[in-house]
């Protein structure tokens, strides 16, 4: 079983993937360290290089074909990333929201020593809007479909008031109903 999760910026993607992959004792893989890997590379932190990526779609493609060649190679692992569902239409969907002032406050919050911190919670909420932006209009005009789209995915979970223990219990449940109806 595969498990994409996708959702808005500061839902929680990354730390659900990885509790989710490792109470599964599945593989976790996530498009956000394949950038970070691109970003090192190119000798940029990940805030400009996400920038630079904008205008240069071979980043995007790069970064997909290598999620699209894992599921076709791989099994029973948690993927995260905002397309990574389109790129693995056999996976199980999930798609995690969080209300924007939330997500800007824990955005603001998190410390990532290669990457730039936000000046001020408002600096990362005008941030925040302007790369979901941003990627909405580049996934479609690359591939024509937006993340956005809740038809997209099986289960869709609201984190702004949920730990991420329970956003892992959630999925779990889910996966575990889905089992009964096979």
């Amino acid at each position: 079983m595969i498990i994409t999760i996708s959702g808005s910026p500061g839902s929680g993607k990354s730390t659900i993937s990885r509790l989710l992959a490792e109470k599964l004792n599945y593989e976790h893989y996530s498009s956000g360290d394949f950038v970070r890997q691109l970003a090192k590379e190119n000798n940029q932190d990940v805030l400009t290089f996400y920038k630079n990526a904008e205008n240069n779609p071979e980043v995007d493609y790069k970064i997909d074909k290598r999620q699209e060649q894992l599921g076709k190679e791989k099994d029973n692992f948690v993927i995260d990333g905002r397309v990574s569902f389109y790129f693995i239409p056999h996976s199980i969907k999930v798609f995690l929201d969080v209300n924007l002032m939330v997500a800007a406050s824990r955005i603001f919050e998190v410390k990532r020593s290669e990457e730039i911190r936000y000046e001020s919670y408002e600096h990362a909420r005008k941030e925040i809007e302007e790369r979901v932006k941003n990627e909405v209009n580049r996934y479609n005009s690359l591939y024509g479909v937006n993340y956005l789209d809740k038809n997209n995915y099986n289960i869709i979970i609201d984190t702004t008031d949920l730990t991420p223990e329970q956003i892992v219990a959630k999925i779990i449940n889910f996966l575990n109903c889905m089992d009964k109806e096979k």
